[in-house]
């Protein structure tokens, strides 16, 4: 009786056919508003920086072949993300789908592990926001006082971070405006972002020597696989997209458009930028903090430098909002089914948004991002991610023999061979991952389960 209790489903129909508008949220996205959303998270301060040092130290000139295998390897769990999105399209994205096929307890073991993957991302990428923010305004001659210009460090006369707190804050108060307001302006700044990474492809692409190029492959085929695993985690972020699913438009259309479209952009971009960059400046010379700002200088292009700087503050900013985003509808699942407090999960009628568990989730991550240094966590970001990814395209094998499940719309092709070489994929990276990585995530789910067995499971909807 006690196993059984653990693996007790939640039924989809409850969730989709429920009509109390207290705990559903209001479709209102379409397919590109989701693919913008997609381009927001994915694309970050990584197409500045990895392109030049996995090129230097692993790929050489063949990184558009590290870039092309990372991207299948995303692929296919984005095509597993997508049959899951549009067959159960329900906030909550891997947590939901877990909880209708695997049962109660892995699922709130998925969506522990994303809450994990959101929270460290945000507050990773709103401490990186915060030095680059720094940086531009010292070039208008404003500095910081240094006590609140970084996390807790007294041997650096840092305390605490403000301006990361502080984008978080600012991000946290537009989700609470709606969600038609956040991806408007997520849209533009995606625009914007775009808009610099195709400026420097197209003055970059007038510099190109193709002697740059040769050796294409230095490292071998054995770096060129290397490269990909770390280039792998560069696309990381589409799975956000899939929290969006209760607020879109036709899910069984829309939801694999946004996925697979975000993921072929932000490839066809870091594809670009890696051909240029090894064209521009052999790939010997790219091992630097900054590769794209560095060619830009070889070329004499420093006002262009100066725009790409702009637009990696910008870029950032929509990394933290899409992530924000994907980590509150989390929470708000997780209080609807009664897991987490169901005050989580109530809903402000006059924005449709879960203000409370927005303002909750958001208020511990400024605590990370403005006095935790984070540089050692940031793995855990990508175990948290790589569990999801292994326990969806697992999960496709068992949504397939799952006859309640009658609203189905897009279907993962090749399977069940795709969802296998997804699932052994990401097995594959997770082993790669550090041994501080593992058991740091070890001490995260043992908080995790203390959590469940001593609330989650005696306040879940289910046990009543």
């Amino acid at each position: 009786m006690f196993l059984k209790s653990l693996l007790r489903k939640k039924p989809l129909e409850s969730l989709i056919h429920n009509k109390s508008e207290s705990i559903h949220l209001k479709k209102m996205l379409g397919a590109m508003d989701l693919i913008f959303l997609g381009v927001g998270a994915i694309v970050g301060t990584g197409i500045f920086i990895l392109p030049g040092t996995i090129a230097a130290l692993h790929s050489g000139p063949a990184i558009v072949i590290s870039f092309v295998i990372a991207a299948i390897v995303c692929a296919f769990a984005a095509l597993c993300y997508s049959e899951f999105s549009s067959s159960v399209p329900v906030a909550g994205s891997a947590y939901t789908y877990g909880y209708v096929i695997f049962g109660e307890l892995i699922a709130w073991l998925l969506g522990w592990a994303l809450l994990l993957e959101y929270g460290l991302a945000v507050a990773s990428v709103a401490s990186g926001w915060s030095s680059y923010f720094q940086s531009l305004l010292s070039g208008f001659n404003i500095h910081i006082p240094t006590a609140i210009s970084g996390a807790f460090n007294p041997e650096a006369g840092t305390y605490v971070n403000i301006p990361a707190i502080a984008i978080v804050a600012i991000i946290a108060y537009l989700l609470t405006r709606g969600i038609r307001e956040s991806t408007r302006v997520n849209a533009f700044m995606v625009i914007l972002k775009i808009s610099v990474i195709l400026l420097f492809i197209l003055v970059g692409a007038f510099y190109v020597k193709p002697d740059n190029w040769q050796p294409f492959m230095p490292f071998g085929f054995s770096g060129v696989l290397n490269g990909a695993a770390l280039v792998f985690f560069a696309y990381l972020g589409f799975d956000a997209v899939s929290s969006a699913a209760e607020e879109v438009k036709n899910p069984q259309k829309n939801m694999p458009i946004g996925i697979i479209g975000s993921l072929l952009v932000c490839t066809v971009l870091y594809i670009a930028v890696s051909i240029v960059l090894t064209g521009i400046v052999s790939y010997q010379d790219l091992n630097v903090a900054d590769p794209v700002a560095f060619a830009l200088q070889i070329i004499h292009q420093d006002w262009i430098a100066g725009i790409v700087s702009l637009g990696a503050v910008v870029g950032m900013i929509t990394v933290i909002l899409v992530m924000l985003y994907g980590g509150t509808r989390l929470i708000y699942a997780m209080g609807r089914d009664g897991l987490l407090p169901r005050s989580m999960a109530k809903i402000d009628e006059k924005t449709n948004v879960p203000i409370k568990s927005t303002w909750a989730y958001s208020v511990v991550i400024m605590f990370f991002a403005g006095v935790v240094p984070l540089n050692r966590l940031a793995e855990l970001v990508n175990m948290g991610t790589l569990f999801a990814f292994m326990m969806v395209s697992i999960g496709i094998i068992f949504l397939r023999r799952n006859k309640t499940i009658t609203n189905r719309g897009f279907k993962t092709p090749f399977y069940p061979v795709l969802p296998i070489i997804s699932f052994v994929m990401c097995v594959f990276l997770i082993t790669r991952l550090s041994a501080e990585t593992w058991i740091a995530c070890g001490i995260w789910f043992v908080f995790g389960l203390i959590w469940y067995f001593t609330y989650g499971r005696k306040h879940s909807l289910l046990n009543k």
